[in-house]
């Protein structure tokens, strides 16, 4: 949340954590600010979702940056959000990476390394949202993080319990049915149907969609009433 679009407040209603951009795919000072004051309102746990420095492709195309740099471009992304929360009187429960920084870092020990240390450096006591059973989750826990594993409600999985790329036709849902029944499976036998048809198992802490999907408000909706009457 906090990407500049039009449908935050009708969201919040049916979650329980929002993540917040922190300027660098989306947002600025003042969207924050507002996002914070809406998670607020609805009483909404508030996390950093930080990103690289890529407005221009939404943080959503790969980059390959020293673990200095983005040591760097993570801590001040924290230091900012966190900085942010405190005037308003709010603790930052959670952190995540978002977009391709995300992606790589569940392949990328390295990198997930580099990660878990700065959001651990800046904000300790925060639960790292992550790929479930990827190693970026290793390397969080090896930093002596809470971890969350994050399952996601409108994207598509390959059978190694990776996301499917974006530019794979189907990789997004587009419908309310293929949200429902991904997390039905999931909310009932915690497995996820790969595109490949493949079931596999996974573990599941928490449920993500992205406000900026075709529907999102929607799929809120299904996800809320599968998730209370289970």
């Amino acid at each position: 949340m906090g990407e500049g679009l039009d449908n935050d407040e009708s969201i919040m209603p049916y979650i329980d954590a929002a993540n917040i951009a922190c300027g660098y795919h989306a947002g600025d000072t003042d969207t924050i600010k507002k996002t914070i004051a809406l998670a607020q309102k609805y009483k909404v746990q508030i996390g950093a979702h930080f990103s690289y420095a890529d407005k221009e492709n939404f943080g959503r195309k790969e980059m390959f940056l020293s673990n200095e740099v983005v040591y760097d471009i993570v801590s001040e992304q924290l230091l900012q959000f966190s900085s942010i929360a405190k005037e308003m009187g709010e603790d930052v429960t959670h952190v995540k990476p978002h977009g391709a920084l995300y992606n790589q870092a569940a392949k990328n020990i390295e990198l997930a390394t580099t990660i878990a240390t700065a959001v651990f450096d800046q904000l300790p006591t925060a639960v790292y949202y992550g790929l479930s059973g990827s190693i970026m989750l290793e390397a969080a826990r090896n930093q002596k993080l809470a971890i969350a594993h994050e399952v996601f409600a409108d994207r598509a999985y390959l059978n190694d319990g990776s996301l499917c790329p974006r530019n794979i036709s189907g990789s997004v849902f587009t419908n309310e049915k293929s949200v429902e029944k991904q997390v039905s499976l999931l909310m009932q036998e915690k497995k996820i149907r790969a595109m490949d048809g493949t079931i596999i198992d996974v573990a599941a802490d928490t449920i993500c969609i992205h406000a900026d999907t075709p529907n999102a408000l929607a799929f809120a909706k299904v996800i809320f009433s599968i998730v209370k009457n289970k």
